[in-house]
């Protein structure tokens, strides 16, 4: 008898894995199972760019030239940001960045260091 989970799709009970994630044969469905099961608790769950999950207190890096809305400064590609908070919204990351000072960001412009 299967251990794994059902598809969060369709339901089918005939998922199987494939490397690292899990897949339904039945609607090709593909998913993490680290994703589903922090989903299943409740909590949230963020991604950076690349796909790796991120965690309160982690360092990421800026992936695009991002401009800080109602100033004239930009935030550089590479610029490291140290210790982030998650948050609720369309901008899921908090953090201070050095010579801007405290700012959101979207996950999908950084990439876990």
């Amino acid at each position: 008898m299967s251990t794994l989970p059902p598809c969060p799709k369709c339901g089918s009970e005939y998922s199987y894995e494939d490397g690292s994630q899990l897949v339904c044969p039945e609607c090709a469905h593909e998913w993490s199972p680290d994703g589903e099961q922090a989903a299943a608790e409740g909590e949230r769950v963020i991604r950076d760019a690349v796909g790796n999950l991120l965690q309160d207190g982690d360092s990421v890096s800026v992936i695009k030239d991002l401009k800080v809305k109602g100033s004239s400064l930009v935030v550089k590609v590479g610029t490291k940001v140290k210790n982030i908070r998650l948050c609720d919204g369309d901008h899921d990351i908090d953090c201070k960045i050095d010579g801007i000072g405290a700012m959101k960001l979207k996950s999908e412009f950084v990439k876990k260091v």
